[in-house]
């Protein structure tokens, strides 16, 4: 089967959830034999690399701006596409799903999947013009695929009462980790099992203000507690430059505080296996590889409660109110008092994301989903083949 995927930045994964989805899904596809292309925009993937374990990367053309850049590299791929023979062509995000119906229109014989990774128009950094043509992609995934993949539960509810469609579910997932030393933290000072983590784009929806302000308000009322750990945050700037200037503002002169700016391959993998706490703080989600990644590894997670993170925990012991800076701290002060807690807790996170978010099962649903009928709508009177 030859099988595009558009909608990415590219691979291998830098940063952002949707690029690690499709680097992975994408490495097992090719795995099982299948031809897969996966379409790349230069600034993020190196021209110089075209195959990346056995997956075929395309470069296509792109304006680089913030509004821009995914719409334009999107229609160059699609163009693209059109003219490769594929059997599939997959999309990823609500945006690049705006052009979902050129290859319904034009290479008819091509089966159009999305996958609705999350709902984009609800972030903060998009003005109303932005959230306008997101809705518009929200309508596209639910109207032109011939099957559209909901990441969580909560998106695939979302489909259902927002556009009368029903979608399948296929989460997100992560590949089973395996055991990492601690040899490059040394570069940040970090020990193992004496920090907490944050891996993030640093968009204000993803909340690291909230955290910053709740480590520090947490370290003032438990000095002797935490007084050897540190904060760890991980990730950097999209187009949010001033953002990140005020979570360095709100951090001057705290030195447990460390500013990593983006990781990837082996060192983030350390900086995973190796915290004695993982917090995703964020306003909204669509399902978090890094809380999945950091659950792989036996980490113990702090989430707020949002639906999508309610779907993966369930103990309030591990929830706090969402945007509570005063929850935030006791949550973390009460776990980092309790190992025995975090330990038993990051166990069971192991065995969950062994048993329900390893790509090697998640890729046979997705290609149960390439090779399926078309999508059922549902309307208020019957249900209909949309």
């Amino acid at each position: 089967m030859k099988i595009a995927m558009i909608g990415q930045k590219g691979i291998p994964a830098i940063y952002g959830g949707v690029e690690r989805h499709v680097e992975d899904l994408s490495r097992e596809l090719a795995k099982q034999g299948h031809d897969v292309l996966v379409y790349a925009r230069s600034w993020y993937t190196s021209k110089a690399l075209n195959n990346y374990h056995g997956v075929r990367i395309v470069h296509t053309s792109t304006i680089h701006t913030k509004h821009l850049d995914t719409i334009s590299h999107t229609f160059a791929s699609t163009i693209n596409a059109l003219f490769q023979n594929c059997d599939i062509i997959h999309y990823h995000g609500v945006g690049p799903a705006l052009l979902s119906w050129m290859p319904r229109i034009f290479s008819p014989k091509t089966k159009v999947i999305v996958t609705f990774h999350c709902i984009d128009r609800y972030h903060q950094k998009w003005g109303v013009i932005a959230k306008t043509m997101l809705w518009l992609g929200e309508k596209a995934a639910c109207s032109f695929a011939h099957q559209t993949i909901a990441v969580s539960k909560t998106i695939q509810s979302y489909c259902l009462n927002e556009y009368h469609t029903k979608v399948e579910y296929i989460p997100n997932g992560v590949v089973i980790a395996k055991n990492t030393s601690a040899n490059l933290l040394e570069k940040y000072k970090l020990e193992t099992n004496k920090y907490v983590l944050m891996v993030s784009r640093l968009v204000r929806h993803k909340g690291a203000h909230y955290l910053l302000e709740a480590w520090q308000m947490a370290r003032s009322q438990n000095p002797e507690l935490l007084k050897d750990y540190k904060l760890a945050i991980v990730g950097g700037s999209t187009f949010t430059d001033d953002y990140l200037d005020e979570l360095h503002y709100i951090a001057r002169g705290d030195k447990s505080i460390v500013f990593t700016g983006w990781m990837h391959g082996q060192i983030l993998e350390e900086t995973y296996a190796n915290c004695a706490l993982y917090i995703n703080p964020s306003e909204n989600e669509g399902m978090p590889i890094t809380v999945l990644q950091a659950m792989a590894y036996g980490r113990s997670v702090l989430l707020s409660d949002i639906p999508e993170h309610q779907e993966l925990i369930n103990d309030r012991n591990f929830l706090f109110r969402t945007a509570s800076i005063v929850d935030l701290a006791d949550k973390i002060t009460k776990l980092i008092k309790n190992q025995e807690m975090r330990t038993t807790s990051g166990l069971e996170n192991k065995a969950l994301t062994k048993k329900n978010f390893n790509w090697t099962n998640l890729s046979k649903q997705t290609l149960a989903i390439y090779n399926a009928k078309e999508k059922i709508k549902v309307t208020s009177l019957k249900t209909v083949r949309a």
